[in-house]
């Protein structure tokens, strides 16, 4: 085999990030959930396969981390033992050519536009404006009003409302609530290893959208990391398409994260 078919690399940080944060919510999910609904996880050399079929998102069906021939066989060799919708996500500016080919000699088709990754330096924050919205921290007595709303502004199925409740109060994660008076109406978590954050589960009920709700709560976030040491902090959504609004990446670029790379998604 050709050594550019061998070759192995370490995501970087940004998306090492990501795939922690999707380890450890395989990790402290409850086992009667991963035998209902056959949520499964297999890591493989700093990145992971990770697969729920009863999860419309991508997020949960998919190859991450990995841009070398050996590590996304074995992943796709797994995946093809899965069932639901499966896919792979991959930066093609920063696979080596020998993964483009093995790509192609898959027949792997692109699907949507990819994914956006975005990074935010916390040495060159500034938030200085208030937040007109208030927000807090979910209460682990909480845990279950913050797993269905999530599930709700998701469209996730109902039984899957152990997942995101299983997170709350966990090591490692930050859950939050957007509040219209004291009642939740958004949540989002973040979830933190070292000096780096990644940024997920961003949702708001569907009648409160467009008043700034997802805005407010990326700021809460960044607020919260920084006085916990973050130093950088990763998130990734829809990338933008041209002639197409996209709420979620424009609210982030104003907060002041930077477009860091373009990652491209393939069904298999």
């Amino acid at each position: 085999m050709n050594s550019h078919f061998s070759q192995r690399s370490s995501p970087p940080e940004e998306e090492a990030i990501e795939v922690k944060a999707f380890l450890d919510l395989y990790n402290v999910s409850p086992s009667t959930l991963k035998s209902e609904e056959h949520f499964e996880c297999l890591p493989i050399n700093g990145g992971c396969a990770i697969s729920l079929p009863s999860a419309p998102a991508i997020g949960l069906n998919r190859v991450l981390g990995l841009n070398s021939v050996n590590d996304l066989e074995e992943a796709y060799g797994w995946m093809n033992g899965r069932s639901g919708n499966r896919f792979l996500q991959i930066n093609m500016d920063r696979a080596p050519a020998g993964t483009k080919d093995w790509i192609l000699a898959k027949g792997l088709l692109e699907h949507g536009v990819g994914w956006a990754k975005l990074v935010y330096d916390g040495s060159s924050a500034n938030l200085s404006e208030a937040n007109s919205i208030r927000t807090r921290l979910v209460h682990v007595e909480e845990a279950a009003l913050f797993g269905s709303m999530v599930c709700k502004g998701f469209n996730f199925p109902s039984t899957l409302t152990r997942l995101w409740s299983a997170i709350v109060g966990k090591v490692g994660w930050s859950c939050f609530f957007a509040l219209d008076g004291d009642n939740p109406v958004g949540t989002a978590t973040m979830y933190q290893s070292g000096t780096y954050a990644w940024l997920g589960g961003g949702t708001t009920l569907p009648e409160f959208r467009n008043r700034g709700i997802q805005k407010a709560l990326i700021k809460s976030r960044i607020e919260h990391g920084l006085g916990n040491n973050v130093s950088t902090f990763a998130v990734e959504t829809l990338a933008p398409a041209v002639g197409e609004p996209n709420i979620s990446f424009d609210n982030l670029r104003k907060v002041g994260f930077r477009h860091a790379y373009h990652r491209k998604s393939f069904k298999l």
